[in-house]
């Protein structure tokens, strides 16, 4: 369908076919719309269209008097599907959003229109902007509502939490009438949403259970949010495109967004990017991704301070990838050697022509692969390394007298009672970063913890082998009686 150029759109009308006039267009026009009379044009040929399908008001500014008249213009058009009016606030008050919104809602309600695309992407109207569209996505226009874009918007956690709600809601409604919403587009990039708006949401999302796309980059959504998200996108089977770039995953939140990987067999597309994995998570996504997964096309994962060994494995999860066009990991930390060995990896597998530029690439050939966490934890191992150099030069000693009585003396050496801090270490993060301390304080259940941990990948002989070298990299001689005596 060609959309119809509003200038003189009267003759153009008179000519046009029902496909020409479905899509009207103000795209663009900068028009400044205060009042009633400056909205003329605009309704002459609202009124002039027969069939409109949908209305394009983008670019263009939108005041309280001028919206009533459009409004009027609207309730003639039950065949209306399609409400495209991102970018129209420019200049406006932030109290003259919310009663623009609420008369145009007004016309389509009136009009017993049922919509199926509704974007309002790129008006900075916060919490307060989206009040002005609740009665409408509650009305029975919007439960055949496929496709839903609030881009930059800037709801904030208190916007997102007021969306959901009026979803939740026009979710009951809906079913009751015998007609659930099934939402298939959702896109809110650059909202603010933080944990509380993205888990309010991550509840509508998971009674829908038909998204086919989520874009909900740059939202300053951490672990706790991501793990909520994944939760309720394991329940959306048809779930293509996922673009969740520029949050704070951490490894937690990639360890929960693994866990719910395998749920969604039909994605084509992944976008990590910028969401501070680190190896551990990027590690656990790629394993998550090895088996099945065959319609994916494109994978971004790009600067998330990946180093080179778990840039292989994540390199390796690709191989049976048919489909794949495109995998991103520039702007990680391999350095110039890890580079190379990426490029080998992929070249044995004949895939390196998916590699996009690695000329962001951070990383450098002094670079420790085994060290992939940010700076206080380096200053944690170097602080115990420090310490076990000093256990070592006293070891010569008659014994030391210490008055910490989380301390127990053995023979010449000072050795951490199991349970030190009080503080308990999951499987995960000891993997990460192995020391003597942390498998200590996993206390006696450590070898169940680490079963667990492992899951299916005990069948892959790297895998359980890596294991136990990190375990034996941690135990000595001296040590080894506290191990087992806490257990």
């Amino acid at each position: 369908m060609a959309s119809a150029d509003v200038s003189d759109l009267s003759s153009l009308l008179s000519h046009a076919s029902v496909d020409d006039e479905s899509i009207l267009s103000f795209a663009g026009r900068g028009l400044k719309l205060d009042t009633e009379q400056d909205a003329k044009e605009v309704v002459d040929c609202i009124n002039a269209c027969k069939h409109m399908v949908a209305l394009r008001l983008e670019g263009n500014t939108l005041g309280v008097d001028a919206s009533r008249a459009l409004s009027k213009a609207l309730e003639k058009h039950p065949e209306l599907q399609r409400a495209l009016w991102s970018d129209m606030f420019t200049g406006r008050l932030k109290s003259e959003i919310p009663l623009v919104l609420r008369f145009l809602s007004s016309g389509i309600i009136t009009a017993g229109a049922k919509l199926t695309e509704l974007d309002l992407s790129d008006n900075a109207f916060g919490p307060t902007g989206i009040e002005g569209v609740v009665e409408l996505l509650k009305h029975p226009c919007c439960f055949t509502l496929k496709e839903l874009r609030l881009n930059n918007n800037g709801l904030g956690p208190t916007g997102g939490q007021i969306l959901a709600k009026t979803l939740v809601e026009c979710h009951k409604l809906s079913t009751a009438d015998g007609n659930p919403i099934q939402l298939r587009v959702f896109v809110s990039g650059r909202g603010r949403l933080e944990n509380e708006g993205s888990t309010a949401l991550a509840e509508v999302f998971k009674l829908m259970g038909s998204l086919e796309k989520v874009s909900m980059p740059q939202n300053g959504i951490n672990a706790q949010g991501i793990a909520a998200l994944a939760d309720a996108f394991a329940v959306n089977k048809k779930l293509r495109q996922l673009e969740l770039n520029d949050n704070i995953f951490t490894e937690v939140g990639a360890a929960a967004m693994a866990k719910a990987l395998p749920e969604m067999q039909n994605l084509e597309l992944i976008n990590f990017e910028d969401c501070i994995l680190r190896s551990g998570g990027a590690i656990a996504i790629a394993n998550s991704l090895r088996e099945g997964h065959q319609k994916l096309k494109e994978v971004n994962l790009g600067s998330n301070e990946i180093k080179k060994n778990a840039a292989i494995v994540v390199v390796k999860c690709i191989e049976n990838k048919a489909a794949m066009e495109t995998f991103n990991l520039n702007g990680n930390e391999l350095g110039k050697e890890g580079i190379e060995t990426v490029k080998e990896t992929l070249e044995a597998i004949n895939r390196l022509d998916l590699l996009g530029s690695m000329s962001d690439d951070e990383g450098s050939s002094d670079d420790d692969d085994d060290d992939d966490d940010d700076g206080d934890e380096d200053e944690d191992e170097d602080e115990e390394n420090e310490n076990e150099a000093d256990q070592e030069e006293n070891s010569d000693d008659e014994g030391v007298e210490v008055d910490d009585p989380e301390l127990q003396v053995r023979g010449k050496s000072v050795t951490p009672s199991p349970q030190s801090d009080g503080k308990s270490v999951m499987a995960a993060e000891f993997l990460l970063l192995p020391t003597e301390s942390k498998l200590l304080q996993m206390g006696p259940d450590r070898p169940q913890m680490f079963l667990q941990e492992l899951g299916d990948n005990c069948k892959y002989v790297e895998d359980t082998v890596g294991l136990y070298m990190k375990i034996s990299s941690v135990v000595s001689q001296e040590n080894e009686k506290a191990f087992f005596s806490s257990m």
